[in-house]
């Protein structure tokens, strides 16, 4: 499973962990049955602390993405059981393409070229398809 935080964004950190494993659960990068890693692991991996999982866990079981079994630990539900899953999807997709455009903006008015641009893009999905790889073969 592949989180990126930025520590200096005015998202607060619960809450830009919850998005990526909300998308990542709607979109079915993490399969139905897949167990999570364990509070204590995922705040280790983060640099996070372990109250910061355990709200996000239960922020994830509340809406009907995850169970967390006592003792077991916390699973990914089926598509079936999501909550409105693909009107979801589609909302953090249009975020993302306002996020998106906002980033672009600033690279014109930085004076970047739409070739620079194209080329930096290229680049950053290449590498996060690597890393996000990388996590889902070692897991």
């Amino acid at each position: 499973m592949y989180i990126r935080i930025e520590r200096g964004s005015s998202a607060p950190i619960s809450r830009q962990i919850a998005e990526q494993i909300r998308a990542q659960c709607l979109s079915g990068t993490l399969k139905s049955g897949r167990c999570l890693p364990s509070v204590r692991q995922l705040a280790g991996e983060l640099g996070v602390n372990v109250n910061t999982i355990v709200r996000v866990y239960e922020r994830l079981a509340a809406e009907g993405l995850v169970e967390m079994r006592h003792g077991e630990g916390t699973f990914v539900l089926p598509p079936s059981t999501k909550s409105s899953g693909s009107g979801e999807l589609k909302e953090q997709r249009e975020q993302f393409g306002r996020e998106f455009e906002t980033v672009i903006r600033r690279g014109l008015l930085l004076g970047l070229t739409t070739t620079e641009l194209r080329a930096m893009l290229t680049a950053a999905a290449s590498t996060a398809k690597s890393m996000i790889q990388k996590q889902t073969t070692s897991e």
